[in-house]
């Protein structure tokens, strides 16, 4: 989780989030799963996609530009962290495969 998704406060309705978008790990995880089997242009629009459902859903809950622009990079980062963590397990299992 990244620095600013702790300190995310009430949103301009003055309501907390009740699940930052970094902090939901099935769906960090679907997509981690999807980017991987993707790559090129499908791969950008679904990335695209995604993170437009998130703006959408976080907009929804009544959320201003500014704390959707935070959610929606902290959840990018949680993502990108995920993909290192996957490649990382990877190439470990490769190795031990390899040994």
């Amino acid at each position: 989780m990244s620095a600013t998704s702790a300190n995310i406060g009430p949103t301009s309705h003055g309501a907390p989030i009740p699940f930052p978008m970094a902090r939901r790990t099935g769906i960090v995880r679907r997509c981690a799963a999807e980017l991987e089997a993707l790559h090129g242009e499908p791969a950008q629009r679904y990335w695209r996609s995604e993170c437009r459902k998130l703006a959408d859903e976080l907009l929804a809950l009544g959320c201003n530009e500014a704390e959707i622009r935070l959610q929606v990079l902290d959840f990018q980062d949680e993502v990108q962290a995920e993909l290192r963590r996957r490649h990382l397990a990877d190439s470990t299992r490769d190795e031990a495969v390899r040994s």
